[in-house]
């Protein structure tokens, strides 16, 4: 009887410890001290998180600092959650106040370029409704004139997505007691006031309810809206409010704030909270703020007369930021970055490339372990180009399977990147030099080739642009602490619009994943990408460089491949490591697929949502259509359908124009110098 008891015993701590992974929640009962990241005019004052003064145009944003897990077990669905504050707006004495706030999800904590007044602090004119903007709002807003037809009155609360166009407006108002009786409640009151906003992740719906802080929660709400947040939703999102001011002012608070993923945030302690006065304004203090303003002024040009002579003697010009430094992620300060890799010390490297040195870093401030990218290059206007193409490019997409920038640093010389440490390192070093002889599983093999496919395909199809990778190979995929693929260095890396045609002329990447199309045109397009992809197939299948330098000969892994087909068993070309163990179609799809993406012409190769429905078994590859399941007669019917299909002659034609040493002018080590990646 007790080793049951004990079997269950383990199970529910199981169970406890999954539900509570899958979960996070907090309560601000005050904000007397918080960790909350706080921007623009947002302060803790008075015990409550104060979002804005009366000054006009007037931001402030304050965010819960974690993230939040919004997709949980890989479910397509967005996770529910629910949360409960209590507000108060306050207007000046002088005058009615204007504007007001927002809930938000966002996925970051950095909303650079927003704007106030009407759009509260959260978008600006020129991103206003963009998709990409992957936001959740509920505004609490106290003035008419955006958008008549969405938002009719002021003191209204709207549920928006991406921007300030309400999907569904109400005016603020509560339900009363048994009689459902309407009450309208005016945002700024004297009183603060309770707000709960609930998201049902399995009925996609949006509850909004508001009461004033005397009355429990309604059991009506005011607003109901059917809602699948998904789309709207990234992997991981942070929870928190924006307030603006515009050419009317009032000061925003927040007195208390809890917040839960997956259940019901916990009730506030309400009987804490105490309404602050209005702000006193009168001719005595506007005169003394005028006074102080002026004196302030003159100082500060004193000041800024000094700091400039200072500079001047001791640096005699100034770094002007470039066009691509203005619009870029978090900037690092070098000493900090200088710190974290113990002086860039030898013992930290954990990569070496032809653009720079990767060293492994830990940031003093938080102890998050990093990677710092050391840009180093004899051309310093091409090592700033490599610079500043990652950075534009790999700095704003996010992404699963694609590493993550943190942010970079410019200082003199020195150019470098910071972003996410990947513990397991890169594919090259698991599959040929993996530490205490461990061999990477057909399984893991699997499932890091069906990441890298989707990372590709966010690049190519999925983001607001396309991106060209223009250096697939294994030494730029990363393996995370789950085993999971991570696509990196983004230093070759075009973009373009969609619809439109890559306009790059010179000829990069890496021997061995090179297109033929490529050496005779230099335009890089999504198919040479695939092309990489193809030949990065087969050397996870195969366990071999796509080039294997021997003293008397090159070896083509294509070749081999085919020379396997052609005697009757392709098998023979699978990794020796696996000892055989590994699922006989997946390997046969692998090879057919990896020889179809290197196919010498770029028209039959799949462009990269057919290589995702082929991988996920959504589509049979042409190749394998028809066939029988197993025995020596599948095994001949797959040579035959691939010598129909003419691969073989094709692919043997790809690798005798690559490998050549007479493609147009360049040499083979040309290719080698251009490409050999980081």
């Amino acid at each position: 009887m007790a080793e049951p008891l004990c079997s269950l015993g383990l199970l529910l701590l199981f169970c406890s410890l999954f539900l509570k992974s899958q979960s996070i929640d907090f309560v601000y009962n005050g904000f007397s001290r918080s960790n909350l990241v706080l921007d623009g005019y947002a302060k803790i004052k008075d015990k409550a998180l104060k979002l804005t003064d009366t000054s006009q145009n007037a931001i402030g944003h304050a965010f819960y600092p974690k993230q939040i897990p919004m997709f949980k077990n890989s479910s397509p669905s967005a996770s529910s959650f629910s949360t409960q504050f209590v507000f108060q707006i306050v207007p000046s004495d002088a005058n009615r106040g204007g504007y007001g706030f927002a809930f938000i999800l966002s996925p970051s904590t950095q909303l650079s370029g927003a704007e106030g007044g009407q759009y509260l602090g959260v978008v600006n004119p020129s991103n206003d409704g963009n998709s990409s903007n992957h936001l959740f709002i509920v505004e609490f807003d106290t003035v008419s004139g955006y958008k008549e037809k969405s938002d009719r009155y002021g003191n209204h609360i709207g549920i928006n997505t991406n921007g300030m166009e309400s999907k569904i407006s109400e005016s603020a108002s509560y339900y009363k007691g048994s009689t459902q009786k309407k009450e309208e409640v005016y945002l700024e009151e004297k009183d603060p006031i309770q707000a709960w906003i609930e998201y049902d992740g399995g009925a996609k719906q949006v509850n909004v309810t508001v009461a004033p802080l005397s009355i429990s929660k309604p059991i009506k709400p005011l607003i109901s809206l059917s809602i699948d947040l998904s789309p709207v939703m990234k992997d991981y999102m942070y929870a928190g409010f924006s307030a603006a001011t515009g050419k009317k002012a009032s000061s925003h608070y927040i007195h208390g704030w809890s917040f839960k993923l997956n259940g019901i945030a916990d009730p506030l302690n309400v009987s804490q909270f105490s309404a602050i006065p209005a702000e006193k304004s009168t001719s005595s203090q506007n005169k003394l703020k005028i006074l102080i303003s002026t004196f302030s002024v003159v100082l500060f040009i004193l000041l800024l007369a000094l700091i400039i002579n200072f500079l001047y003697r001791k640096v005699v010009k100034f770094e002007v930021l470039e066009d691509w430094e203005l619009d870029c992620p978090h900037r690092f300060r070098y000493k900090d970055l200088h710190v974290a890799t113990k002086g860039f010390k030898e013992g930290e490297i954990i990569g070496v490339g032809g653009f720079g040195t990767v060293y492994k870093g830990v940031l003093r401030a938080n102890g998050d372990e990093v990677a710092v990218k050391k840009i180093t290059s004899n051309d310093t206007l091409k090592g700033k180009r490599e610079f500043a193409a990652e950075i534009e490019s790999l700095g704003k997409l996010r992404h699963k399977n694609l590493v993550n920038l943190r942010g970079w640093c410019k200082n003199k010389i020195n150019l470098l990147l910071v972003y996410d440490y990947v513990p397991n390192g890169s594919l090259h070093s698991l599959l040929y030099s993996s530490k205490n002889g461990n061999v990477l599983s057909w399984e893991q093999r699997f499932n890091i080739i069906k990441g890298v496919a989707s990372g590709l395909l966010y690049l190519h199809e999925e983001w607001e642009k396309v991106v060209i990778h223009r250096d697939v190979k294994s030494s730029n995929v990363l393996i995370d602490h789950d085993m999971n693929a991570r696509l990196g260095d983004f230093g070759l890396a075009r973009l373009y619009d969609h619809g439109q045609n890559s306009h790059t002329t010179n000829v990069v990447g890496t021997i061995g994943y090179i297109a033929p199309e490529l050496t005779r045109t230099g335009k890089a397009s999504k198919s040479t990408d695939v092309f990489a992809f193809g030949i990065l197939l087969l050397e996870v299948a195969c366990g071999r460089l796509p080039v294997t330098y021997e003293p008397d000969q090159n070896v083509i892994l294509v070749d081999r491949i085919l020379d396997c087909l052609r005697t009757g068993n392709i098998f023979d070309a699978v990794d020796p490591k696996l000892n055989s163990t590994y699922a006989v179609e997946e390997m046969e799809l692998v090879l057919g697929l990896g020889l179809l993406c290197s196919h010498r012409l770029p028209e039959p190769r799949p462009t990269m949502r057919q290589v995702i429905r082929y991988l996920n078994k959504d589509e049979i590859l042409p190749v394998f259509d028809k066939l029988n399941s197993v025995g020596s007669k599948r095994t001949d019917q797959i040579r035959s359908r691939f010598m129909a299909l003419k691969l073989a002659d094709d692919i043997t034609v790809t690798t005798s124009s690559i490998y050549s040493s007479s493609v147009g002018d360049m040499s083979s080590s040309s290719f080698e110098i251009t490409g050999s990646g980081r």
